[in-house]
C-alpha cells in the first residue's frame, strides 16, 4: 500500500481535500448497542450549510458552494479569526504548504464552519481541516 501511495505524485494529491485515515474497528465497538447520529440529523446540518452558502454567495452568480471560490473570494468569504490566522501562519511556515493547499484548507475550513453553523472561521474549524490533509503534507 505504502508503495501505491508513494507513486502518487504531490499535485495528483493537492487536488483531493479530505484524507482520512479510518482504523479497524475492533469488535466490542461493532457489537455495542450505542448509535451513531441519525442520517436524517446529518442532513439538516448539511442542508443548513448548503442554505449559508445560497445566501454568502447570492451576490455572485459564478459562485454555487465554497469549492467555487478562487483567491479573490478566499480573501473576502474565509477570513480566519485571530488564533485561526495564526495557526495558519504556523503551519504555513513549519510544513511550507503549496499556495494551492493553504487556499484547499481555508475552503475546507469555511465549509466546516458552515456545518456547524458558524459565521466566522474560527481556529477549532482551521485545525480539523488540517488533520484531513496526509501526514506527509502536513
Amino acid at each position: 500500500m505504502r508503495r501505491y501511495q508513494q507513486r502518487l505524485s504531490g499535485p495528483l494529491l493537492d487536488r483531493i481535500d479530505i484524507f482520512v485515515e479510518v482504523p479497524r474497528v475492533e469488535y466490542d465497538k461493532l457489537t455495542n448497542d450505542r448509535r451513531g447520529e441519525p442520517s436524517a440529523t446529518v442532513r439538516e446540518r448539511v442542508e443548513a450549510a448548503r442554505e449559508r452558502q445560497r445566501v454568502r454567495f447570492r451576490d455572485e452568480p459564478r459562485l454555487q458552494s465554497n469549492a467555487d471560490m478562487g483567491p479573490s473570494a478566499l480573501r473576502r468569504f474565509c477570513e480566519p479569526d485571530p488564533a485561526g490566522k495564526q495557526l495558519l501562519n504556523t503551519t504555513l511556515r513549519q510544513i511550507q504548504l503549496s499556495a494551492w493547499v493553504y487556499h484547499r484548507i481555508l475552503k475546507l475550513s469555511r465549509t466546516i464552519a458552515d456545518l456547524a453553523g458558524s459565521d466566522t472561521i474560527q481556529v477549532s474549524h482551521i485545525a480539523e481541516a488540517i488533520q484531513y490533509w496526509p501526514r506527509r503534507a502536513v
